[in-house]
């Protein structure tokens, strides 16, 4: 699986010295605060969060028959980890010791920043296979794929009851530190034999990788946001003023798009300086031509980039320019920050002049303005499905849905070419119209953004209709049956919704320009960035309310693909173990309800329309509260016994991955509010 995999290149080599500037480090245990420490138990995953001064820690204990142990590291996105043999019954961790601060120095005399647990595991013994201190991306690349870095090979030392594994990153800077030692059991050439039935361990792990500069308290939620203590923690644990981390344990770091969606949809609950963290971290990591990075490379896997690419163990950052949606999301995102928030309109002249990379913020969102124009003429001129904005030649990404199978083979995506481009295009215009950026215009740029409106209503009027699909009611209702058979879920009520036509948007385009017969939740974008009429509004709310799988709701949330029409082989790949098939991901939930009470503070729309909207409403925060217990996850599955019920994605042995216990744009409920009965818009 390729999901979120940099291609390595972009260099920005002076970044790392900026934001060290900007946001200097001075580690002091007395004047450390009181740590932020929760746990988190998601399917076969124990998850423990600690946070204190400058050690920030993410403990994850793996049950199952190949039980692990992760230490991940926001700082450097730095790691350790350890796998052990497979074993033929299934065992269980216990945390005996939640993680504490635990620092250590290595053989130079430097700090190396960790914690310290003691965990139980309920197993007659266990021996250990490979462990590995590096980046958190050579850990996931090792876990997920099983790909093997021989460069960051660590030797361990056995010192009696304890084995130790230390080694300096790659450029020589301070590295990582695992410490296993055994305090019930016995161990022996690397395997540990447990004592009355049970193995207890001592866990101490460190990286030297530079800290981050944590954003908590006061500094990054209103008291707007939701009174809700756990996800509160999981954004709290995720936040830093360099940059919000998309995910932990296997994201621990900056992704554009994640970044940009959550910092939109949590605005309402933020603080300023939170909300202009965030966009500072897109807005310094532009590429020179403004495409926004999708994910960086930093601490040893920058050195990894630099030394495969034959340019010796630099630590500059290298990113990932990959991503088709990202760069368009930037301007929308930014203009509701400094336009439609009060409070960023007083604050957008002093944001947009502060300096950036030798330039001004302002002169870096012009770059991406002058992307987004570039990129949207061929069609603005000349409308053909052909002039869509397409995923790069050879890569079978480049959008949210970004594992291989996840347009259905599509290289023209929906949400992209139909809401994203034109809101890029309209934002444009309204922050060029209350003459925001004036001060960073170059010769040729008021032209430039005044053909942006025709633009844009072009775009608005040609490029949706070409992801239009409906089947009629006999079709759709002779697939919900099949489709039902062979996933052995009832389809009574999925066939009681297809009494008239059913209209969606398909999910892509192929490279023929076909539609790709994919039924999703995209259009939860338009409710959010859009102005969408009667009509698109009413095919959004009813794909989002019908039952699946006539369209997205089950008793286990919302499903953000249904492939219900489309032939049996993509329906195979877009089951309820593919990490974008028929899984519920949790933003996707949190968006919606989001672009809902958007749209139904409208005052134009017909009252049919309203009454759609409402009841798509109830429908999915009736899933949202029966999901409570995953909201801060990244994605869940669902099985059938009676009714639905969640699965934990990752808990499968066929699931293609497994999902993060904490995940930043899964935060975003903390700026929702629960709708009361008959609230919304009235109809005209």
């Amino acid at each position: 699986m390729t999901h979120r995999t940099p291609n390595r290149s972009g260099l920005a080599p002076t970044l790392a010295g900026l934001l060290a500037l900007a946001f200097p480090v001075a580690p002091s245990a007395a004047a450390a605060p009181a740590p932020l420490a929760f746990q988190v138990n998601e399917g076969k995953n124990l998850n423990a969060f600690f946070r204190q001064g400058p050690t920030a820690a993410h403990l994850v204990l793996r049950s199952g028959t190949d039980p692990r142990i992760i230490v991940a590291f926001p700082a450097g996105n730095s790691g350790v980890g350890l796998w052990f043999d497979h074993l033929d019954q299934p065992v269980h961790w216990r945390l005996v010791s939640a993680p504490k601060t635990q620092n250590a120095v290595d053989s130079h005399g430097r700090k190396l920043y960790g914690i310290v647990a003691e965990a139980e595991l309920d197993a007659r013994a266990i021996s250990v296979r490979k462990a590995i201190l590096s980046s958190v991306r050579v850990l996931r690349d090792y876990q997920s794929g099983n790909i093997d870095t021989p460069e960051v090979a660590a030797v361990p030392r056995t010192e009696g009851s304890r084995i130790v594994w230390q080694r300096d990153r790659l450029d020589g800077a301070p590295g990582y530190r695992l410490v296993l030692t055994v305090t019930n059991g016995t161990l022996h050439d690397g395997r540990i034999t447990a004592a009355n039935g049970t193995i207890r361990l001592r866990i101490e792990a460190q990286s030297g990788e530079t800290p981050l500069t944590p954003l908590d308290g006061p500094a990054l939620l209103t008291s707007h946001a939701a009174a809700d203590p756990a996800t509160r923690n999981t954004l709290g644990f995720l936040s830093y003023r360099e940059k919000f981390l998309a995910g932990s344990w296997r994201f621990d770091t900056y992704f554009g798009r994640d970044t940009l969606m959550s910092v939109r949809l949590l605005m309402p609950a933020l603080q300023p300086d939170a909300v202009e963290s965030g966009l500072r971290s897109v807005l310094v990591r532009l590429s020179p031509e403004g495409n926004v990075a999708h994910e960086e490379d930093i601490g040893e896997f920058a050195v990894l980039d630099h030394m495969r690419a034959g340019e010796g163990k630099s630590a500059a950052p290298t990113y990932d320019y990959k991503m088709i949606d990202s760069p368009f999301l930037l301007a929308p995102v930014a203009r509701a920050w400094l336009l439609d928030d009060p409070r960023g309109r007083a604050r957008a002249a002093a944001f947009l002049a502060q300096p950036s990379n030798g330039k001004r913020l302002g002169d870096a969102l012009m770059t991406n303005l002058r992307f987004v124009a570039a990129r949207t003429t061929a069609f603005a001129d000349d409308p053909r499905w052909q002039n869509l904005v397409s995923l790069k030649p050879g890569v079978p990404v480049g959008e949210w849905r970004d594992s291989n199978d996840g347009l259905g083979g599509g290289r023209y995506p929906y949400d992209v070419n139909a809401i994203l481009v034109p809101a890029a295009l309209d934002a444009a215009q309204a922050m060029e119209k209350a003459g925001l950026l004036k001060p960073y215009l170059h010769a040729g740029d008021a032209a430039m953004l005044d053909k942006l409106r025709q633009a844009a209503t072009v775009w608005r009027d040609h490029a949706p209709p070409l992801f239009l699909q409906s089947v009629d009611p006999a079709a759709a209702q002779a697939a919900i049956a099949h489709y039902a058979k062979s996933e052995d879920i009832p389809d009574a009520s999925a066939i009681a919704a297809a009494q008239a036509p059913i209209a969606y948007n398909a999910i892509a385009l192929d490279a023929a320009g076909k539609p790709v017969p994919i039924v999703n939740s995209d259009a939860n974008f338009a409710l959010l960035f859009a102005h969408p009429d009667a009509q698109a509004l009413q095919i959004a709310a009813d794909t989002i309310a019908r039952p699946f799988p006539a369209g997205l709701m089950t008793g286990a949330g919302m499903v953000v693909a249904n492939p219900v029409f489309a032939d049996p082989a993509w329906q195979n790949k877009f089951g309820r173990n593919a990490y974008h098939g028929t899984v519920i991901w949790s933003w996707q939930q949190a968006l919606a309800a989001a672009g809902l009470a958007r749209q139904l503070e409208r005052t134009d729309l017909p009252v049919a329309t309203c009454h759609r909207l409402q009841a798509a409403q109830g429908a999915l925060w009736h899933a949202i509260d029966a999901t409570r217990a995953f909201q801060s996850s990244e994605l869940w599955s669902w099985r059938y016994a009676g009714g639905y019920q969640v699965v934990p994605f990752g808990a499968g042995a066929t699931d293609a991955d497994e999902s993060n216990a904490a995940q930043l744009w899964s935060t975003v409920y903390l700026a929702l509010s629960h709708p009361r009965a008959g609230q919304g818009c009235a109809g005209k």
